[in-house]
């Protein structure tokens, strides 16, 4: 069976599902592939459980139609007085002044353009003063642990609590050293989903004289993320998190140190003039945005803030009712160990990590994929330092299983899920499985796995 034909599978069973709700502006935001259908490796087939969202999630029908709004006049941006690029431009502008009301910025604060998280991150590090210390959880994701001069980095103990980040800050700031000084804090735990206390940890950098960055990566598709109202000096987030996935994300919040450092990408756009003799960089966005942006990127980024800020509401209820039933179910079973930073009763966004006795977490994301149909990830999660931490006492090599659920996430999948994994931990995987290159898959797979060439 090859996966162009899973819409209409020959001589294949589809397990019966609950019709996929089609929702209404009232409601959540409607995702693209919401009627995805999966092989299963005993022939049959069934809609996909994806949960899989703190990796990537699915693209929004909103976001979708406003990219192929733009691409019949898309053009270069800025540089043009043709009527396409002047339309272009006109909408990457609007894309930014969009961001910048999505997280809640500062008049005068900076929206730059970017690949994704890393990238943000990794720009915001580039401009960071010389002689400045950073302070940065062990707890965070790689993106955000990594980038820092190590000379120069003080790394924190993953926290117990959120009073204990709070004092561990203030007592790394009270120690470090004189000069520009800069605290980096996720949001909410790519690993756990638990939510960092940023507004008391901003209060204690400003107490400290110190500046904080936000890694808004898996907070911003969540919860709302107000930058004057948490009174963070930059934010960080990644349009493919965000029901985006068109190569985008920003970096947002003040102008001084990004307007003092050399440009994160030497070239056109970047310069006010080049003569033999001299360059001189732009100030503003434009500084860091060398080259051709990604137009339409920024388009779909700006989409998406858009229908999640309008659905804000409906978009958490929807969440916070399918994490509780998923964290309720996980709880009741044998043998299924769920992890946290601060404890259980943390607030968090929709991720869960955990782990089944006797089962590897390799082979429960395989046996989850090919005997149900649901996607979830497993590993260290680019948090290498925290899940060591979390998982020290744990027999399964260091490594979980990570469920992280969101729009394109039902009540059914839920269900679905809790059941897989007690099946798992009580009776194991129904199928015999062996190693291969993404890890496991089932001894003689009847599945046809081969991506199909689609241009």
């Amino acid at each position: 069976m090859s996966i162009l034909s899973i819409l209409e599978p020959a001589n294949a069973t589809v397990t019966p599902r609950p019709a996929i709700a089609r929702f209404s502006t009232g409601s959540i935001p409607a995702t693209v592939g919401a009627d995805l259908l999966v092989p299963l490796a005993d022939g049959r087939v069934t809609d996909y459980a994806n949960f899989d969202h703190g990796a990537s999630a699915p693209c929004l029908e909103s976001v979708r139609a406003a990219v192929e709004a733009a691409l019949p006049s898309y053009a270069s941006v800025h540089r043009g007085n043709g009527y396409a690029s002047r339309i272009t431009t006109q909408w990457y502008e609007r894309a930014r002044k969009q961001v910048h009301e999505f997280v809640g910025a500062r008049e005068d604060d900076q929206v730059i353009f970017t690949r994704q998280t890393t990238d943000a991150l990794n720009l915001l590090a580039r401009a960071v003063p010389a002689n400045a210390t950073v302070i940065v959880f062990e707890s965070e994701h790689h993106a955000a642990l990594l980038p820092w001069p190590t000379e120069r980095t003080i790394r924190l103990a993953a926290p117990t609590s959120p009073t204990n980040a709070v004092t561990s800050v203030a007592d790394a700031l009270r120690q470090a050293p004189e000069g520009p000084r800069l605290v980096v804090v996720t949001g909410a735990s790519n690993v756990t989903g638990e939510i960092f206390p940023i507004a008391e940890l901003a209060a204690v950098a400003r107490a400290h004289g110190a500046r904080i960055c936000l890694d808004a990566a898996q907070l911003a598709p969540h919860r709302p993320v107000d930058i004057a109202e948490l009174d963070v000096d930059w934010v960080a987030l990644s349009g493919h998190k965000l029901y985006a996935p068109y190569g985008a994300g920003a970096l947002i919040g003040r102008a001084d140190w990004l307007n003092e450092a050399d440009p994160y990408l030497y070239g056109g756009g970047a310069t006010a003039s080049v003569s033999t003799d001299a360059t001189v960089w732009n100030d503003g966005p434009a500084r860091h945005e060398g080259g051709s942006p990604n137009v339409i990127g920024a388009i779909a980024l700006a989409a998406a803030c858009a229908a999640i800020a309008k659905h804000r509401d409906a978009i958490e209820q929807h969440e916070r009712s399918l994490l509780a039933r998923l964290r309720t179910g996980l709880a009741q079973l044998p043998g299924v160990t769920t992890y946290s930073i601060f404890g259980e009763d943390a607030d968090r966004v929709g991720t869960v990590c955990f782990t089944v006795d006797n089962v590897s977490s390799t082979l429960v994301s395989a046996a989850l994929s090919a005997e149900y149909g649901i996607g979830v990830r497993d590993g260290k999660f680019c948090a290498h330092p925290l899940v060591g931490r979390l998982l020290e006492d744990s027999p399964e090599n260091g490594t979980a299983v990570r469920a992280s659920l969101g729009l394109g996430t039902t009540r059914e999948h839920v269900d679905r899920l809790v059941a897989a994994v007690r099946t798992l931990a009580t009776s194991g995987p129904r199928t015999q499985y062996e190693e291969s290159a993404h890890g496991c898959q089932p001894t003689n797979d009847p599945r046809d796995l081969e991506a199909p060439h689609i241009w």
